[in-house]
C-alpha cells in the first residue's frame, strides 16, 4: 500500500471519529436541552402553584373577613330586631294591665289568685301583702272577706310597698324568710325574658334541611 492510500485511510479514520465524537456531542448537548427546559418547566409549574396557592389565600382571607363582617351587621341588627319586638309586646302587655287595673271586678279576681297562690306555694307562717296605694285604698274595705276566700286559714296583713306599680301584689312571709312577687313590674320583668327567647326562636326559626328552630 503506497502512501497515499494509507494517507486517505488515515484521513477517512479521523472524519469518522470526528463526526462518531460529533454526534455524542449533539446527543449530550440535546439531553441537556432536555433536562434544562424540563427542569425549567417543572419551576415554572411549582412557581404557578405557589403563586395560586397564595392568591387563593389571599381570597380565602378576604371572604373570611367579608363574612365576619357581614355577620356582625347581621347580629347587630337582629339584636335591634329582637329588642324592638320584646318593647313592642311588653308595650301592649302594660297597656292590656293598665286595662285591666280599669275592670274591678276582673281584677279583684286577679288579685284573689295572687294571693291564693301566693299562700299555697309560701311556708306556714303570717303573711304581707303588698300592694300600691291605690290598690291599697281599693282592697281595704273588703280585705277581710278576700282573704277568707283566697287564702283560708292563712293571717294577710295589707300593706303599701312604697313603689310605683300598674298594680299586681307582692306576698311575703312576714319574718321576710321568703316572697312571692306577682306585681305586674315583677311579671313584666319576666315575661321580658320569655319573650326575648321566643322572638330570638321565632326569628332563627326555618325548614328543617335548612337548621331551623
Amino acid at each position: 500500500m503506497d502512501d497515499e492510500s494509507r494517507i486517505s485511510q488515515l484521513e477517512k479514520a479521523l472524519l469518522d471519529q470526528a463526526e462518531t465524537l460529533a454526534r455524542e456531542r449533539l446527543d449530550n448537548a440535546e439531553a441537556t436541552r432536555r433536562h434544562l427546559l424540563d427542569e425549567a418547566g417543572q419551576r415554572l409549574a411549582e412557581a404557578e402553584a405557589r403563586e395560586r396557592q397564595v392568591v387563593r389565600a389571599s381570597a380565602d382571607r378576604l371572604v373570611r373577613r367579608r363574612v365576619q363582617a357581614a355577620e356582625g351587621r347581621l347580629t347587630a341588627d337582629l339584636d335591634r330586631l329582637r329588642w324592638a319586638l320584646t318593647q313592642a309586646a311588653i308595650s301592649n302587655v302594660r297597656l292590656a294591665l293598665l286595662d285591666l287595673t280599669q275592670d274591678r271586678a276582673r281584677y279583684l279576681g286577679v288579685l284573689a289568685g295572687f294571693l291564693s297562690a301566693a299562700a299555697a306555694r309560701l311556708p306556714a307562717g303570717d303573711l304581707v301583702a303588698e300592694v300600691n296605694s291605690a290598690d291599697l285604698n281599693m282592697l281595704a274595705p273588703g280585705w277581710v272577706d278576700l282573704c277568707a276566700r283566697a287564702a283560708p286559714g292563712r293571717s294577710v296583713e295589707l300593706a303599701d310597698h312604697g313603689r310605683d306599680s300598674l298594680g299586681g301584689v307582692s306576698v311575703r312571709l312576714a319574718d321576710n324568710r321568703a316572697r312571692l312577687d306577682q306585681t305586674f313590674e315583677a311579671r313584666l320583668d319576666r315575661l321580658d325574658e320569655a319573650l326575648a327567647a321566643a322572638v330570638m326562636a321565632r326569628m332563627f326559626a326555618g325548614p328543617p334541611e335548612l337548621g331551623g328552630l
